[in-house]
């Protein structure tokens, strides 16, 4: 493991910044302490700085000691509706909100790049620091684009990455070209006609159709969706109801789509229009759908794909980096801004093994100076033409 000296150096300030991002964590668009903290950061270290973007996002802008080209870093600072249960003596004290998918370490490991390259300067070129709000589906990427993010800080390649609790500390992964899945969050309201449970009757109960639908809708990925063509159809919530002697008279069931090709995509999203408006003719009922396209499909530059992970090998070793074989059916907002700028994301791999999303998390805090160096030595070559 060849980590940059000075970054191991203050890679204890690292752990102190984490834990403190840890303890207040913030979900998306609500970054108000995080985003003040990172600003606070990059001013002191005489990084430009630009607040506000996206409402809650922070951009840094760290010029070389010559021209070269302008590369932007990304790193998202938002956390996740999750009541922590790890026990740790700095879990959050935010209750029902907890950093479980580890965006204080992304934070924390630019800002260690940015230190660093403040205190070294010996890349030319332009350093771009982007902080990004509301990762966790809520648009935050999409919200620093409509805020003119490139257009304000123009850069030539953008890189992120992703902490990975493999419990393999440093092993770095990335999947050239189409590499993460687009989503869809979907919500189907069924209105029907609510009685007394022992008059069922009267009702047309909601509860029976939404059952039905479920079912049928399990049918378009079997059925419709070649068994070749990666796709997942998820319903994750059925809420009806207030009392054991009550049919209510509304249903909701909401759920996800994962893609990983937009024609097959807009299949599905017909076909469960389709599926919605016959079941609502046939029980007599009014059936409404409401979709959100929330991530698109996150595509890394061949070509940039392969520079990253020879310059990851700088840092952890050519036997500890790997061309991943296989997509991801997670999804990472991250694409919205490789649509627009060409660049890779990869994994970075820690001792954890608890997976993202749990409430017993535990980020392995070693990989912290290892994201760092692997950002800065980016920057340190990538800036060169």
């Amino acid at each position: 493991m060849a980590i940059i000296a000075r970054i191991e150096e203050f890679a204890e300030d690292l752990i102190n910044i984490r834990r403190d991002l840890h303890e207040h964590p913030e979900l998306g668009m609500e970054e108000i302490r995080t985003s003040g903290i990172v600003a606070a950061l990059l001013n002191e270290w005489g990084i430009e700085t630009h607040t506000g973007i996206g409402k809650t996002g922070v951009v840094g802008v760290l010029n070389g000691k010559g021209p070269g080209r302008r590369i932007g870093l990304r790193a998202d600072m938002d956390a996740l509706p999750i009541e922590e249960r790890t026990n740790l003596s700095f879990s959050s004290k935010n209750p029902g909100v907890m950093h479980a998918c580890g965006h204080d370490s992304h934070t924390t490991m630019l800002l260690g790049a940015a230190r660093y390259l403040s205190e070294k300067r010996d890349f030319s070129g332009t350093a771009i620091f982007i902080f990004q709000p509301a990762e966790e589906g809520l648009g935050g990427a999409r919200a620093m684009l409509a805020d003119n993010l490139f257009e304000r800080f123009p850069c030539d390649e953008v890189y992120g990455m992703h902490n990975w609790p493999t419990g393999e500390l440093g092993k770095v992964s990335i999947k050239p070209g189409t590499a993460m899945a687009g989503a869809d969050f979907f919500d189907i309201y069924i209105r029907g006609f609510g009685s007394h449970a022992a008059m069922p009757q009267i009702s047309k109960d909601p509860i029976v159709i939404a059952s039905s639908l479920v079912a049928q809708l399990q049918t378009i990925v079997s059925r419709n969706v070649p068994p070749t063509e990666p796709l997942v159809l998820s319903v994750t919530k059925i809420h009806a109801g207030a009392a054991y002697n009550v049919i209510p008279s509304e249903c909701v069931i909401s759920g996800t789509m994962r893609y990983f090709d937009l024609e097959m995509a807009n299949m599905v999203r017909n076909r469960m229009k389709d599926l919605t408006d016959g079941m609502a003719k046939s029980y007599g009922v009014e059936i409404d759908i409401e979709n959100q396209e929330v991530f698109d499909v996150l595509v890394n530059n061949e070509d940039l794909s392969h520079k990253m992970l020879d310059i990851a090998s700088e840092v952890v070793g050519s036997e500890n980096v790997a061309l991943r074989p296989n997509v991801i059916a997670g999804s990472e907002d991250f694409a919205d801004m490789l649509k627009v700028v060409p660049g890779a994301y990869c994994n970075v791999g820690h001792g954890g093994t608890v997976p993202l999303h749990n409430e017993g998390f535990v980020l392995d805090e070693d990989i912290l100076p290892i994201g760092a160096s692997i950002y800065a030595k980016i920057i340190e070559s990538r800036t060169t033409v």
